[in-house]
Formats: C-alpha cells, structure tokens, sequence
C-alpha cells in the first residue's frame, strides 16, 4: 500500500458517515461492506495496512479443526461457510489444498478420535467435496518426505485453505478504496470526543505529530486489535473496556523446502502445531503466550522458537540443524480466562458503547477467514444506528478479491 497523500482543509475537516480506526483485516472488511453500502469512510492506520497481527497469523482460511474439543461448533461452520465463500471470491489469493495428519502411538488424540473430528468437520461443511477426507494408505507414506515413520499408525488427509494473509487484507482495502473509502496509513488516532450527533475525531500522521487534523463521524468502528482497549481510553467520555487478554502467537520460517502441509501434535503440551510450505521454505506456527506488554514491541520469546523447533525435528529428523530464516510473532484478542487460553473462544465479540443511541462499535478478537462475516455484523449494527433501511443492504458475498 502507497503512503497516504498530505491532507488537504476540506478533507481534514470532513463528514464522514462512518471512521474506523484499525487497518487490520477486520477493519479492512468493515470499510468495504460500509463503501460498497454507499456511505462515507475514513479508516485510520497508524502504521501500514495488514502490517501488524494481519501478516503474523497462520496464513490459513480454515474451519478451524482443534476448535470441535473446546465445543466452538458454531464458530467452526461459520468459518467453513466463510473458506467456502473467500475460495470463490478470491481464486488467486485463496487455495485449497490437502492437509495430513500423522498420527503415532505416543500421540494423546487416538486414530478414532481423529476420524470423529474429521467426520464433524465434514458434516459442519455441508458434506461437500471440499469437506472430504480420507485415510492414507501405508504404501503412499514413502510420499510424505521427511516425514519419520517411527511409531506412525495411520495417516489422514483432508482439505483447508491456505492464504497470503497480508495480500488478502490489501485485497479487501483495494475494494474499499474502489468503492470510495478513504484510507489513510501512518496516521495516528489522537483521540475522539461526542458532540452533539457527530463525534469529533483527531489524528496525525506520524511523521508530523504537530499536523493534528480534525474530522466528524456519525459513528467511529475501533478495529484497532491489540491496542482497542488503548483507543476506547482516548474518548471523551470514557467508553469501559472489556476484559481481555492478549496473546502472542510466534511462527517461524525454516530453511527447510516441506511439499506438503502437516498438522503436528506438540509432546510438551499436545497442542496443535502446523508445518507448510511457504515461499520455498517451511512455516512452523503457532505458539499461545499470554502477552501484557506493548503491542507494538511484541517479539518471539527464545523459548518459543526452541518449542516449535523441538515439535518439528521430532516429526521431521533430517531437518536438525536447519537455518532460522525468519520469526515473527503477533497479537491475539481474547476473552480474560486466566490460565486456560488453549480454550478461549476465538469468536469475535461486537460491543456497542450504548445499546441505542450507538457512536463507538468495538470488535474485540476475530479470525482472519470469518472475516467478512464479522465486517456485515458490524455494518448491520451501523445500519441500525443511522437508521439505514434494511432492504437497502448490499452483501460483499459476490464481490471479487484480487491481488
């Protein structure tokens, strides 16, 4: 994405209909539902759009697998409804592609546990062939190479999605800005204050912090992940936040060429780990550490790349040794649940700052591929605000994405 131009009088003292603050993934979805609905926005990044948490996640458009043990059934079909939709929309930016998972005798989820789960997931996506699944037979292993045979019981394979997460997120505000968004990057929120109808916005750009510019909204969206508590503080009155807790995930980037994409079980504390091609090496990910410090200097912990080395030289012993080419680690809103964080739900809460006179919407959490159905939640909530007519809502399910 290009920096923004400098702000002339008239759009620095502008009207909008809607401001959103955040040009992450979700805010980036709650633009282009709001433009393709025909109303004025401005979306606000302090930093560059998909530069934070929106190009650290996983890269994966997917139900969510390991999410059917903590009982997210329903969040699990959203998400297959959404990796169904985002493959039709965006045929160059989202593939499908098989997943394997290896399991042996030393791992805590049995052969049939995992069939179950595959078999819910399947059902939860409507049965269709995307949804398919099937056992591995013995003489195909030799074909996942570098994979150890020790100890293997069975194999299965099945289907997600596989993504550029930064590319799909410019791909949305491309849409936005086409359909008359405004977007401004490396600008600074500064603080907001109601007036009257309208609620007074300030910001800069961060390379002239005395350039404070003035705008009006009739309704401010904070999609500003990590830092949304931060913003909620900068209005005038104070909005209360909720209660969350942040979490970082790290990956790594392995010099290592993986052909395929595996689903690994950790043998320190049985959590889910994947290992995929990317860009003509490995992708290894995800750590869950819980994170109370800047959002802004959040940085793998060496005890986090030991773990995710360790899960993958277990399962693919050729590759110890192998060059740490990159790691990066990004930031997960959730729901404050003390120590049980594997658990926490991964479902995005949508809260008003006043259940009928609504000015401030925040959205706390929510995953990369529910995305857009998060974005048309929120439009719903705005619609209902400005007293838009329902039988005038446009969907953004027939919009195409391109890189």
């Amino acid at each position: 994405m290009s920096s923004p131009k400098p702000l002339s009088l008239t759009q620095a003292t502008a009207e909008y209909d809607v401001v959103i603050i955040g040009g992450g993934i979700q805010g980036a979805g709650v633009a282009q539902i709001c433009a393709l609905n025909k109303l004025k926005v401005l979306l606000l990044e302090q930093f560059t759009v998909a530069s934070q948490t929106s190009s650290r996640s996983s890269k994966l458009i997917h139900g969510g697998l390991r999410y059917l043990e903590s009982w997210q059934w329903g969040l699990v079909r959203e998400c297959l409804h959404e990796r169904k939709c985002l493959l039709e929309l965006a045929p160059t930016l989202v593939k499908l592609v098989p997943f394997y998972i290896p399991v042996y005798t030393h791992n805590s989820r049995h052969p049939w546990l995992i069939r179950l789960g595959l078999s819910l997931y399947a059902l939860l996506g409507g049965l269709t062939k995307d949804c398919r699944f099937k056992k591995v037979p013995c003489a195909e292993w030799p074909a996942l190479a570098g994979l150890t045979v020790d100890d293997l019981k069975v194999v299965y394979q099945y289907y997600d999605a596989q993504t550029d997460d930064r590319l799909l997120t410019e791909a949305v505000i491309k849409a936005a800005i086409t359909s008359g968004a405004v977007v401004y990057e490396n600008t600074k929120f500064l603080g907001a204050q109601y007036n009257g109808s309208l609620t007074d916005v300030e910001f800069s750009t961060t390379s002239e912090f005395n350039n404070v510019n003035h705008c009006r909204a009739r309704l401010v969206v904070n999609a500003a992940g990590p830092w949304v508590n931060q913003v909620l503080n900068q209005f005038t009155p104070k909005i209360e936040p909720q209660a969350i807790e942040t979490v970082q995930g790290t990956h790594l980037v392995l010099q290592y060429a993986l052909d395929k994409i595996y689903y690994l079980e950790a043998l320190l504390d049985r959590r889910a780990i994947f290992a995929m091609p990317w860009k003509g090496n490995t992708l290894l990910g995800t750590t869950e550490t819980p994170y109370s410090g800047d959002p802004e200097k959040v940085e793998p912990l060496a005890a986090e790349v030991a773990y995710l080395k360790d899960v993958f030289y277990h399962y693919f012993p050729k590759a110890k040794g192998v060059a740490v080419l990159e790691s990066f680690a990004g930031l997960r809103v959730l729901p404050a649940m003390g120590a049980d964080v594997f658990n926490a739900t991964r479902e995005s809460r949508i809260v008003c700052d006043h259940s009928r006179l609504t000015k401030v919407i925040s959205i706390y959490g929510g995953k990369l591929t529910a995305y857009r159905q998060n974005a048309e939640r929120v439009y719903k909530l705005i619609a209902q605000s400005l007293n838009i007519p329902k039988n005038k809502f446009v969907s953004s399910r027939h919009s195409q994405l391109a890189k």
